[in-house]
Formats: structure tokens, C-alpha cells, sequence
């Protein structure tokens, strides 16, 4: 008989936001008349810009003719039209030096973040921010690097990195050896951003260490602030140490449409067990080049207008939407008496949760009284109990009604 991968059977529960969805379900079924204003899962709620549509219309023609019809993507790593546009961009108007062959087109950062791990030895120690997006840790237990968990749902053979008010949700280096480091900024769950000097601290722990970092740049769009980076690479010695993530999700509207990059430079290097120096990029490509066919052509066209004169105005717009939800949440909950943290460079906004109230227990507070969602800290990781997630992705009008709510708890 088949055997099954039992580090599976160690993942806690449900994943969290299929949890939530479960408890929004349950609530509708006892309150069908309930009018429920969402702000729990990060998903938008504006519409892909116009450049976008019109370029996924024309890709759309191409396919239909014999001529200019497209096939597989050459390798499954993007075509280059879209990787050039990334690279010109993303990064070399930034003063990051990044080559076309090290950027690597696929689904969604999700996917990237979960898949980079398979690349890695199983014995390497992993490091994570705590709270932390679930992915990081889930897809490391599915791998079989941890042991069971604890009953503050803390993995044996994972090193937490708690990210409190005490250390304005910066970890701290860690005094442990580790050999990767996941890091997100501007960051998922709290919303809070890194300085370019913070995080060269990381760069350089990474390169004195021989340590790996794991950056997920999902959300580089939404920062304002000239002090804050938007790519690892920005920093000196990043390309030796570090990968980067991007989406084209929440910035773009690509929730639906599916589109993201990872870049890994060939200037990182791991080892062998016999401590012979290979290189990351050549392995990853045959990782990714082995397990995806590419994202489609005519979704490519439409990533690659965001980078037009006429896609970057448009998805400003929606940016400059979605962060004056964040001002108005910002606001409002601070009127009210909460202590709020992010939804400046990052839109997201993390509360404490009133009177040292449950996560869990506000969550279900607010969607009875006020039929609100929104995230639980605590599914973040120990460190993220007492604290609240809400997103700016919202319509305006749903979230002023939402803060309206709020007011009458």
C-alpha cells in the first residue's frame, strides 16, 4: 500500500484563510441577512487597468491567428518582452544591476515563496519572522524540515524571529545558526517597513554567515517613503545573499489573473554536503524549467503593459485607492482609541486588540456585532495573539461603512 508524506500530518489545523472563510460560512448560515464587509483576505476589488485589458484584447487576437499565434513560453521562465520590461523597470531604474536570465516569471509569489524551499537541503535551518505569513513555515514542515509543533503552534527546528512593538516589528538578528531567512517588507501581517540601513544589517549578517535570505517584496508598490527600499538589490552585497519575490496581485489587480517573478541572481551560491560552491540560479531553472509550462502569453502582454507610460499612471490610481483606505482606517481606529501599526507604506493595518481580548475572540466579536472580517493575529504565529489584520483592498464605500461600525462596538 501507497505510504503518505506524514510531515503533512504535522501542519496545524486548516490553513488560515480557508479557516476564516469557514467561520464567514457558518455565520451566513445563521445570518443569511447579514451584510458582511470583508477586510480579512488580501484580495482586491478594483478592476485591471485599462492598459492591461487592452493589451490582454490583443494578445487575445495574436492567439486567434495562425501568424502571430504563441505556444508554450520557451522554457517556462517568461518571455522576454516582460522580463526586459521588469528588469528596465524594477530594477536597473533603482540602481540594481539584474540580468534578464535571472528573473523568473511564474503564477504568484505564493507559489515562489513555497516552491524556493525544494531547492535547499533538508538539513538547513530555517529562520522566520513571528508573526509571519503561513507559507514560509507550512511549506518547510511539508518538506521535513521541523519537527512536530509545540502548543503555541512553534515548529521544533524552525528559529522565531518575534517581530514586536519592542522592536518596532524589526526582528532581531538571530543568535542561532541559520541558513535561511525569510523576511517581508513592506510586511504581511503588520504592514510595518525597513529602512535601507536595517535591512543591509540583514545583508551583512547573511554574507559574514553564509546564510541565505528569502525576500518577499510582494508589496514594494505601495511604499512612499524615498528611505525605504524596494528591492533587496538596492543594497550593497544583496546579489551574493539573497532572492526576491514580486507580484503582480495586489499592486496590479492580478488576484484573478495570476502573474509574479522571483529573481535569483547568479551571483548566489550555496554547498554541497562535500562543501563544493554550486550555483542557485542554473538549479532553480531547472526546478522551475521541470514543474511549470509558464504563465500564459496573454497574461504576460497585460504584466508588461503595467510597465507602459499609460499602465504605471492607471495603476497608481489604484494604489493612491487603496492607500487612502488605509489613511481612513488609520484614522478612524485611532479616533476610536485603538493602537495601530502599518497602513502607511503598506496596506495593511495591525491592531491591538481591545482590553487584551483573543484574536480569535475579536474576530468573532466583530463579525457578530458589526459584520466585519477580518484576520486573527494569532494564525500569524504566536507572536501575532492580541493583534488584529485589517486590509486596505476594500471598496471606499465599504470601508467608511466598516469604520462606521467600528464606532458603534
Amino acid at each position: 500500500m501507497a505510504t503518505i508524506n506524514e510531515n503533512f500530518l504535522k501542519l496545524q489545523a486548516g490553513y488560515l484563510f480557508p479557516e476564516i472563510g469557514r467561520r464567514i460560512r457558518d455565520f451566513k448560515a445563521k445570518n443569511p441577512k447579514a451584510d458582511i464587509i470583508s477586510m480579512g483576505i488580501g484580495d482586491v476589488t478594483q478592476p485591471l487597468a485599462p492598459a492591461v485589458t487592452e493589451a490582454m484584447h490583443n494578445a487575445v487576437d495574436e492567439m486567434a491567428n495562425i501568424d502571430t499565434f504563441r505556444g508554450y513560453d520557451d522554457g517556462g521562465v517568461g518571455c522576454d518582452f516582460l522580463r526586459q520590461a521588469i528588469v528596465d523597470n524594477d530594477f536597473k531604474t533603482r540602481g540594481a544591476d539584474i540580468d534578464l536570465d535571472e528573473v523568473f516569471v511564474s503564477d504568484g509569489a505564493k507559489c515562489d515563496t513555497g516552491n524556493m524551499q525544494e531547492i535547499f537541503g533538508l538539513d538547513n535551518v530555517i529562520a522566520v519572522a513571528d508573526p509571519v505569513y503561513p507559507v514560509y513555515v507550512d511549506t518547510n514542515v511539508m518538506a521535513g524540515r521541523t519537527g512536530t509543533a509545540n502548543d503555541q503552534g512553534k515548529y521544533k527546528g524552525i528559529v522565531y524571529m518575534p517581530c514586536i512593538e519592542e522592536n518596532n516589528f524589526i526582528p532581531n538578528l538571530p543568535k542561532e545558526k541559520v541558513d535561511m531567512i525569510y523576511l517581508c517588507y513592506p510586511n504581511n501581517p503588520t504592514g510595518t517597513v525597513i529602512t535601507k540601513d536595517q535591512l543591509q544589517v540583514w545583508v551583512d549578517f547573511a554574507r559574514e554567515n553564509g546564510a541565505i535570505i528569502l525576500f518577499d517584496a510582494a508589496y514594494e508598490a505601495f511604499i512612499s517613503d524615498p528611505e525605504i527600499p524596494h528591492s533587496i538589490y538596492e543594497l550593497d552585497g544583496a546579489k551574493e545573499v539573497a532572492i526576491e519575490f514580486r507580484s503582480f496581485s495586489k499592486t496590479a489587480g492580478f488576484t484573478g489573473i495570476r502573474c509574479a517573478y522571483s529573481v535569483v541572481p547568479k551571483a548566489l551560491r550555496a554547498t554541497t554536503k562535500a562543501g563544493d560552491s554550486v550555483e542557485v540560479n542554473s538549479i532553480w531553472a531547472r526546478r522551475h524549467c521541470t514543474k511549470f509550462n509558464g504563465v500564459s502569453y496573454v497574461t504576460q502582454r497585460g504584466a508588461a503593459a503595467v510597465y507602459s507610460d499609460e499602465g504605471k499612471k492607471q495603476i497608481q490610481q489604484t494604489i493612491d485607492i487603496y492607500m487612502a483606505n488605509a489613511a481612513l482606517i488609520r484614522k478612524s481606529l485611532a479616533g476610536l482609541g485603538y493602537t495601530i501599526y502599518g497602513g502607511v507604506n503598506a496596506p495593511y493595518i495591525w491592531l491591538k486588540t481591545p482590553n487584551g481580548v483573543s484574536s480569535w475572540d475579536f474576530f468573532d466579536t466583530l463579525i457578530s456585532k458589526a459584520n466585519v472580517v477580518g484576520t486573527p493575529g494569532a494564525g500569524f504565529g504566536a507572536a501575532g495573539e492580541g493583534y488584529f489584520r485589517l486590509t486596505a483592498f476594500a471598496q471606499p464605500e465599504n470601508v467608511k461603512q466598516a469604520m462606521e461600525r467600528f464606532a458603534k462596538l
